[in-house]
C-alpha cells in the first residue's frame, strides 16, 4: 500500500496553476499529509488518480491495482462520484457484522459554495484596487481554492478507500461490485433513522457501563472530540488570518511598486526595493498558510470525522448492552409467568453472543485507534514545526538581504 500518497493531482486538475504562487513544495505536493498509519499490502492498492468537476459534481477516478484472484483485472480504473462514497460508507455502518468495529469516516461532501463566496467577495473588492493588484490576488485565489480544494477532496476521498481496503472491509461484496449512489426513499430512511438515533442516544448515554475500560474511553472520547473539533475551528481561523496578511502584503507591495515607477529619484528606488520585500514575504506567508492547511488543519478535521466513528462505535456497544439487559429481564418475566421461557432464553443467548463479539472487537478497535491518532499527531506536529522554522529563517533572511541592500544603497 501506498499509505494514501498516490498521485498528487490530475493533469487536467494542475493545468494552469503552474503559474500561480508555488504554494506547495514538491515534497509537499500529494496525499501524504494525513497519516492514517495504514498498513503496507501489496495485493490490494488503491488510489485516486484525477478528478473532474460537473456543475455541482465532482467524479474521481479510482484506480486499483491487485493480485487477488476474485479480480479478473490486475489492474482497472472506474469513475466514482462522491455519493457512492457516502452510500458504500453507511453500507458499513448498517452491518451488524461491523458493528464492532470503526468505520473509516465518510469522506466530506466537496463545498462548492464556499469557493464560489471567495472569489465573490473579491469581485466586490474590484473598484478599490489597482488593475494589477485586482488580476494579482485573482491569479492567486483562483490557484488556492482551485488546488486546494481539490487536493483536500481527493485526499479526503483517497483515504476513505485506502482504509476500506486495508481493513476487513476489503471483503465485502459492495466494496468490490455494488457501489450506487442513494435513491430518494433510502435518503427518507436515513432522515427518520437519525431522528430515531438523536432519540435512543439520550436513553443509551445514561446507562452506566460494566466494564470501566469502556467507561473511560466514553468519557475521554466526548472530551477529545470537542477539544479537536475547537482546535479545527481554531486552526482554519489561524491558517486564514495568514492568508489575509499574505494578501495584505500583496497590497503593499502593489502600492508601493507603483509609488516606485513614478520616477527615478532615490525615494523611488527605495519604494521598489521595499516593494520587492513584500512580494517575496508575501509568497513565504502564503506557504505558511498552506503548510498549516495540510499539515494541522486538514489532520484535525479528518480525526475530528474519526472519533465520531470511535463515538459510534461505543453506541453501538451501548445499545447492544441495552438490548441484553432488557432480554434478561423479559427473561425473568417469563420464568415467573412460566411462559414463552425457551423464546426468551433464545433471545437472550443471542443478545448475551452479540454483545460480547462487539465488545471483544471494540476494545482492540479502540486501543489501535489511540495508537493510530498519536502517531499520526506526532509525525504531523513534528513535521509542521519544521516548515515554521524554514519560514522563520527565510523570512529573516529577506529582512537581512533587504536592510543591506538599502543601507547600500544609501
Amino acid at each position: 500500500m501506498r499509505a494514501c500518497a498516490g498521485p498528487s493531482l490530475g493533469a487536467a486538475m494542475m493545468e494552469g496553476l503552474d503559474d500561480g504562487p508555488d504554494f506547495l513544495s514538491e515534497e509537499d505536493r500529494g496525499l501524504k499529509a494525513i497519516n492514517v498509519d495504514l498498513q503496507s499490502d501489496a495485493a490490494l492498492q488503491v488510489d485516486i488518480s484525477d478528478a473532474l468537476s460537473e456543475r455541482d459534481k465532482v467524479k474521481f477516478t479510482v484506480h486499483t491495482k491487485s493480485s487477488l484472484p476474485n479480480f479478473k483485472q490486475n489492474e482497472f480504473s472506474v469513475v466514482r462520484q462522491h455519493e457512492e462514497f457516502i452510500w458504500l460508507h453507511d453500507s458499513f455502518v448498517e452491518n451488524e457484522d461491523y458493528a464492532g468495529y470503526i468505520i473509516p469516516p465518510a469522506p466530506p461532501r466537496p463545498d462548492f459554495d464556499a469557493s464560489r463566496e471567495k472569489l465573490q467577495k473579491l469581485g466586490e473588492g474590484e473598484g478599490s484596487m489597482t488593475k494589477e493588484e485586482f488580476t494579482k490576488m485573482k491569479q492567486e485565489l483562483e490557484a488556492y481554492v482551485i488546488f486546494f480544494f481539490f487536493l483536500f477532496v481527493m485526499r479526503m476521498h483517497e483515504v476513505f478507500l485506502c482504509r476500506v481496503a486495508t481493513s476487513f472491509l476489503r471483503k465485502d461484496l459492495n466494496f468490490h461490485l455494488s457501489v450506487r449512489g442513494k435513491n430518494k426513499k433510502e435518503k427518507l430512511e436515513d432522515f427518520f433513522k437519525n431522528m430515531v438515533k438523536s432519540a435512543d442516544g439520550v436513553i443509551v448515554s445514561g446507562v452506566k457501563d460494566v466494564d470501566d475500560f469502556f467507561e473511560h474511553e466514553r468519557t475521554f472520547l466526548l472530551e477529545y472530540h470537542n477539544r479537536v473539533k475547537d482546535a479545527s475551528a481554531k486552526s482554519d481561523r489561524m491558517t486564514r488570518s495568514h492568508k489575509s496578511a499574505a494578501d495584505d502584503y500583496n497590497r503593499i507591495g502593489s502600492s508601493l511598486y507603483a509609488l516606485g515607477t513614478q520616477d527615478s529619484t532615490d525615494i523611488c528606488k527605495f519604494f521598489l526595493k521595499v516593494s520587492e520585500l513584500f512580494d517575496k514575504t508575501r509568497k513565504i506567508e502564503a506557504r505558511v498558510s498552506a503548510d498549516e492547511d495540510l499539515k494541522l488543519s486538514d489532520l484535525l478535521k479528518y480525526y475530528l470525522r474519526e472519533s465520531q466513528a470511535a463515538k459510534d462505535l461505543l453506541y453501538r456497544r451501548s445499545r447492544s448492552l441495552v438490548d441484553y439487559e432488557n432480554a434478561n429481564k423479559a427473561l425473568d418475566k417469563a420464568r415467573a409467568k412460566n411462559k414463552d421461557v425457551l423464546q426468551a432464553e433464545t433471545s437472550q443467548q443471542l443478545c448475551c453472543q452479540k454483545f460480547e463479539k462487539i465488545s471483544e472487537s471494540a476494545k482492540q478497535e479502540l486501543i489501535d485507534f489511540k495508537t493510530r491518532r498519536v502517531a499520526a499527531f506526532r509525525k504531523n506536529l513534528v513535521e509542521l514545526a519544521e516548515l515554521e522554522l524554514k519560514h522563520a529563517k527565510g523570512n529573516l533572511q529577506l529582512l537581512q538581504n533587504c536592510l543591506a541592500v538599502l543601507n547600500g544603497d544609501t
